[in-house]
């Protein structure tokens, strides 16, 4: 959320509301009131800063090249005041007024259950493919259509096949010769022609010749696909239906990556159709696909449902439970506790004797309310979940930098440019510069400010620099160049 001075202005409007004629008041870094104030001749200035970019400091006064405004001091006596880290005070009876609550950071394990949407699909495993096994015409085309669904041995069409016709008339013929060996000869020519054993049962019984076959359905299911029509010719192997089983269907569910881990390929998984409200469905993870989304950022799942009755129909939606186990042990707090700025997250950490500061933290997963803090807190102290923007506005007016969440020895990513120098002023280097790979930032014309001063030492107008910038709260900043 932006920070905006009109937050003190609310702030102190409630104050004087709820405090009653002047009661209460708000006094950043130890200040007394004014009426037991020691008397001070003189206040000196660490530096001026801009109360919208608290952490850029300038060494003299003046108006703010950010804002139409002019830089406030930082002065060393309020800093010295408090002999510990600057902070913002608040008197108990305007926490009292403002309804604000704390919550201590504690540890434990944090569990999480993620809730998707899904949609059913056909089990791609569970296909059947029907098939001409030998060339021919087809004699009838039972009344079906794609999207039908049939019982297992369902006809689907009568197929007329002339060469067993004649295969048939010999094995036949053959019966009564005294060389059974001939007998078994004929009947495998039979089967090697493609004829199905229990067709060549059927005219061995009856001692008739049977040139048409009925083709049923191998399996019990919906048709995805159907190709036959009376009179049209067959080739051997050609295709003329596809079935798909309806005994156990998909449900594919897309998940966050940054939500994924704790994933188990075999965990049970809970899903509600909107079409059966009243009667939840277990399935089984069966597998996370490979490949990720590149456009959503996601994870592809795929959970098995059984289907028992075929009431689940692809096409439906469903809502998915995952639960996913989390860590052992880790640091949370309440999630409404966090603000969260857009580039970092922060929040308000108590201290003794009213005083709050505002402490930059590095968050984990999220769950049921809870959040779970990888660095910037430790065990047993006290954040702010309610009223923690009112002070964090007032600790951005007073100029109150936020303690970092990184530790101090890590150093800055610096991505690296190729440019032409524009223009050198206070400001910076103005750098009519190619892109950043690895920001993933086109090439433009624009300012930087300077880490040191040195590094503008000797540029003119025109050079062409290779330069490192680093990404802070005060933009991009340049920490190396390197001239050809």
């Amino acid at each position: 959320m932006s920070r905006f001075p009109l937050k003190t202005s609310i702030l102190l409007v409630l104050a004087l509301s709820a405090g009653g004629a002047g009661g209460y008041w708000f006094a950043q870094q130890g200040h007394a009131p004014a009426s037991a104030a020691p008397a001070s001749t003189e206040r000196k200035a660490l530096y001026w800063y801009d109360p919208m970019v608290p952490q850029q400091h300038f060494d003299a006064p003046g108006k703010s090249p950010f804002m139409d405004m002019q830089l406030v001091p930082k002065y060393a006596d309020s800093a010295a005041a408090t002999g510990s880290t600057p902070s913002v005070r608040i008197e108990p009876g305007i926490q009292q007024n403002l309804g604000m609550r704390l919550a201590t950071v504690s540890r434990g394990k944090l569990d999480r259950r993620l809730q998707v949407t899904g949609v059913l699909t056909f089990n791609d495993r569970d296909v059947a493919l029907l098939q001409a096994r030998a060339g021919g015409f087809v004699e009838r085309a039972y009344a079906l259509a794609p999207g039908d669904v049939v019982k297992a041995g369902a006809p689907i069409a009568d197929i007329l096949v002339p060469e067993w016709a004649g295969l048939q008339e010999e094995f036949l013929a053959l019966r009564g010769a005294a060389e059974p060996a001939l007998l078994a000869a004929a009947r495998q020519r039979l089967l090697l022609a493609g004829m199905p054993a229990a067709l060549v049962e059927q005219v061995a019984r009856s001692g008739k010749a049977r040139p048409v076959i009925t083709l049923g359905s191998p399996i019990a299911g919906v048709i995805r696909e159907l190709e036959v029509r009376p009179g049209m010719s067959l080739a051997a192997g050609a295709p003329l239906a596809r079935i798909n089983g309806l005994g156990q269907v998909w449900l594919e569910a897309a998940v966050p990556e940054s939500q994924a881990g704790g994933l188990k390929v075999g965990q049970s998984v809970d899903a509600r159709l909107p079409a059966f409200p009243d009667r939840p469905v277990t399935g089984t993870l069966a597998s996370i696909l490979p490949e990720n989304d590149q456009q959503s950022r996601t994870l592809r799942l795929r959970i098995e449902l059984p289907n028992p009755d075929g009431q689940l129909r692809p096409g439906m939606t469903a809502q998915v439970s995952l639960d996913l186990a989390g860590q052992a042990s880790v640091l949370q707090i309440p999630s409404e506790a966090v603000i969260r700025t857009g580039k970092r997250n922060l929040v308000m950490l108590a201290e003794d004797q009213g005083r709050f500061r505002p402490v930059e933290v590095r968050l984990g997963q999220e769950n049921d309310g809870l959040v779970a803090v990888l660095h910037g807190l430790d065990e047993g102290q006290r954040v702010v979940t309610s009223g923690q923007f009112l002070i964090d506005s007032e600790a951005s007016l007073k100029g109150i930098e936020v303690r970092t969440a990184e530790p101090a020895a890590t150093a800055p990513a610096v991505h690296e440019a190729d440019g032409r120098i524009v223009e050198i002023s206070n400001q910076g280097l103005t750098i009519s510069h190619g892109p950043f790979n690895t920001l993933g930032m086109p090439g433009m014309t624009m300012t930087f400010a300077l880490a040191r001063p040195e590094l503008a030492a000797g540029l003119k107008a025109g050079d062409r620099v290779r330069f490192g910038v680093s990404q802070g709260d005060a933009g991009l900043v340049i920490e190396q160049e390197d001239r050809p």
